[in-house]
């Protein structure tokens, strides 16, 4: 078996136009398959040099195979099982900015850079005064770009075409617009520390720069431990940074206000390239659709899932009962909330079956229950409000996974002896103990909806509420999950 380099495997050689603040799986798996692929089908032709965020990464590990690595996308793609293998030569290099900070800052030299992708953690993209200038580098991501910013300013003597296009990947709703304004504060902490220009530098990042949020969407679990050697077989090369993907991806790409939906895609040809990025006037209706559509239905599916004695997602999906439940809560009730067309939405939604359906990953629904109630109040109750607003009646498979959510809490044993655990936050989990030692569902619905530790609110108010879950509360007492959710299809 071959080590995997540039002397033993070809390695196509692009301007460095891409600076990426992140070397883990995700972005590999991810953003780097994208400009792979727009390389391989547009004109794009671009390299992405990798800066390592913290000090301590794999920066060394990625050198070691001159950037080169496999992914493997594994899943269902329009009904067809997928499990591919691509090796990945975008990256140019990867850099460490605590021991090479002069090359990291020399990077805002390179006339051609043009682009500056991130996934730095949730807690990446967070403001931290303690930051200066002169440090090398900044500790933060974003002070850490601002210094680059600052230098390619002073460079390039503030022209106009010298400005960024900066696309965080970081899963946080209207990430771009955080890292703006982590950026902006930045300018006005260190104002004294720039050198007479600062007033330039910031109208030059207002109006040259141009900072997009942007949606990710794809299940990255990382190197596949228990295939690699299978995988390096196949392969042939003793690849120790193969990363494993699911087949579906999206990004979701807002504009940024100061430049227009068609030279960004100019810019960055994606769609051209038949991919699955959307460059969009706004990124909120499809952050709402993920939420309401992914992660909406895999709330409530569990709990009803579990409580059936059916423990992985894709089960689920196949038993001819619950996989009625979820098919009735996605496409008849929370499809009806949203405000994208309904083709986009029904394609989603058929997306995200086939996601459930992956027959590579064993989804366990318990995973997916920690934290159930303060999930439900995110993901499901938005649903079940604007489904009474439009059709003047609550959502009877949205309410049946409340109380089947409410019936777990309930701990015991299922059916088939397995303990039920419920894992959430201590005042949750005693509400409910307390709640259920009374045996009367008419108080445990009203206990629970009047929770507003939970809700922030008193569900009570919500008209017929109570009374449907008191309603589910006592069928899935006498006659057992399935049996109860037979009732509502």
């Amino acid at each position: 078996m071959k080590a995997l380099n540039k002397r033993t495997a070809p390695k196509s050689i692009a301007p460095e136009r891409i600076i990426q603040f992140g070397e883990g799986n995700f972005l590999r798996c991810f953003v780097d398959w994208i400009i792979y692929n727009m390389n391989q089908r547009t004109d794009f032709n671009s390299s992405v040099v990798v800066v390592q965020p913290i000090e301590k990464g794999m920066v060394d590990m990625l050198n070691g195979q001159d950037c080169l690595y496999h992914v493997n996308l594994q899943g269902r793609l329009n009904g067809e099982v997928v499990n591919s293998l691509t090796r990945v030569d975008c990256i140019s290099r990867a850099l460490n900015p605590y021991s090479q900070n002069q090359a990291f800052m020399a990077l805002a030299d390179q006339p051609e850079i043009r682009f500056v992708i991130s996934n730095t953690t949730e807690a990446g993209i967070a403001f931290d005064p303690n930051c200066q200038l002169s440090d090398a580098p900044a500790s933060s991501y974003p002070g850490k770009l601002t210094q680059l910013l600052y230098r390619r300013f002073r460079t390039f003597n503030g022209a106009a075409d010298k400005g960024l296009i900066i696309m965080p990947c970081e899963l946080i709703f209207l990430n771009g617009h955080h890292l703006k304004e982590c950026i902006y504060k930045y300018i006005e902490l260190w104002k004294d520390q720039f050198m007479g220009d600062y007033s330039e530098f910031k109208q030059w990042f207002t109006d040259y720069c141009y900072v997009c949020a942007t949606l990710v969407d794809r299940i990255v679990p990382g190197f596949p431990r228990k295939e690699i050697k299978q995988i390096q077989e196949k392969i042939s090369y003793e690849d120790n940074l193969v990363v494993q993907g699911e087949a579906f991806h999206l990004w979701v790409i807002e504009k940024p206000e100061n430049m227009d939906i068609e030279t960004l895609k100019k810019e960055f040809p994606a769609e051209k390239a038949n991919l699955n990025v959307l460059i969009a006037e706004s990124e909120k209706p499809y952050h709402e659709r993920k939420v309401t559509l992914l992660n909406g239905p895999h709330t409530v599916l569990s709990p009803v899932a579990y409580l059936s004695g059916i423990n992985i997602v894709r089960d689920a999906c196949n038993d001819p009962i619950v996989g009625k439940y979820i098919h009735k809560v996605q496409f008849e009730e929370l499809m009806q909330t949203l405000n994208l067309p309904m083709e986009e939405l029904q394609q989603f939604a058929t997306d995200v079956l086939e996601r459930f359906n992956n027959p590579y990953v064993d989804h366990q629904v318990t995973s997916i229950m920690l934290n159930s109630f303060p999930k439900y109040e995110t993901r499901d109750l938005p649903g079940v409000k604007i489904y009474l607003e439009r059709k003047g009646e609550l959502p009877q498979g949205l309410v049946f996974g409340l109380a089947a959510i409410i019936t777990y809490y309930k701990g015991g044993k299922r059916a088939d002896g397995a303990d039920i655990t419920p894992n959430d936050a201590p005042e949750i989990v005693q509400l409910l103990s307390d709640l259920w030692k009374t045996n009367d569902t008419q108080k445990i619905a009203e206990g629970v909806l009047a929770a507003e530790n939970i809700w922030h609110e008193n569900l009570n108010n919500i008209p017929g509420l109570t009374d449907l879950v008191k309603k589910d509360l006592d069928k899935i007492q006498e006659l057992g999950m399935l049996e109860a959710v037979k009732t509502i299809l």
